[in-house]
C-alpha cells in the first residue's frame, strides 16, 4: 500500500470506528471489515469476569493501569488490522474513556468459546497472537476450559512455547503483570470440569 493509498483508506477506518463504537455486541476491525464475534458462553463469560477481576484488585494494588473487561477496544495499527476485543485484559497505555484504549494490552487473556476449537481456529488463535505480540503485547493467555491444560500463556519473548497452567497451578502473566498470580482454580466456574 502506497502512502497516498493509506491517507485515502483513513477516513474509511474512522468510519469503520464510529459503526464499531455502536455495536450492540463484541467485534474487532480485521482486513477493513467490522468482524463480529461469537457470544460468550456461560463458563467462558465467568472465567473472563474472573480474571478481569484478579486484574482489577491488582491495578488498585500497584495504582498502574487498568484492568479491562470483555466488550473493550484496543486501537492498533497493523496492516491488516486496527482492533482488539479481548475476553480480560491488562494495559498501561493511553485510553479515550469515551471510545477506546490507545495500543494494545500488555497482556490479553482470550478464553475461547465453541467455534475456537479444529485446524481452521488453531490457525485463526495463532495469527491474532502473532498481531498481539507485533503491536506490544507481552502475554497472551489461550485459556480453554474443555481441557485439563486450562491455560496455554504465550510470551512475545518466546511466541511458540507456552507455559501450561493446569487447575492446581498458580498462574501468572510475566513479564506483563510483574508480581501478579492467580489459582487457577479460583478462576474456574463451580461446576467446571474438563471435557476432553
Amino acid at each position: 500500500m502506497t502512502s497516498t493509498d493509506m491517507l485515502t483508506a483513513r477516513p474509511e477506518i474512522e468510519r469503520l470506528f464510529d459503526q464499531l463504537l455502536h455495536i450492540d455486541g463484541k467485534a474487532e476491525i480485521v482486513d477493513g471489515r467490522i468482524v463480529i464475534m461469537s457470544p460468550t458462553q456461560p463458563w467462558s463469560g465467568e472465567v473472563a469476569a474472573e480474571i478481569y477481576s484478579a486484574l482489577r484488585s491488582y491495578a488498585r494494588q500497584v495504582r498502574r493501569g487498568w484492568a479491562v473487561t470483555d466488550g473493550q477496544t484496543f486501537r492498533v495499527n497493523l496492516p491488516h488490522r486496527e482492533s482488539f476485543s479481548p475476553d480480560a485484559a491488562y494495559h498501561v497505555g493511553g485510553r479515550h474513556p469515551q471510545h477506546y484504549y490507545e495500543g494494545a494490552p500488555v497482556f490479553a487473556a482470550e478464553v475461547r468459546s465453541l467455534g475456537d476449537y479444529g485446524p481452521r481456529a488453531e490457525r485463526l488463535l495463532a495469527e491474532k497472537r502473532e498481531d498481539y505480540f507485533a503491536c506490544g503485547t507481552q502475554v497472551v493467555w489461550d485459556v480453554d476450559l474443555r481441557s485439563n491444560e486450562v491455560i496455554r500463556m504465550y510470551r512475545a519473548s518466546d511466541p511458540l512455547t507456552p507455559i501450561i497452567f493446569h487447575p492446581s497451578d498458580i498462574a501468572h502473566a510475566e513479564p506483563a503483570v510483574p508480581g501478579w498470580t492467580v489459582p487457577v482454580n479460583e478462576l474456574l466456574p463451580d461446576d467446571w470440569e474438563p471435557l476432553e
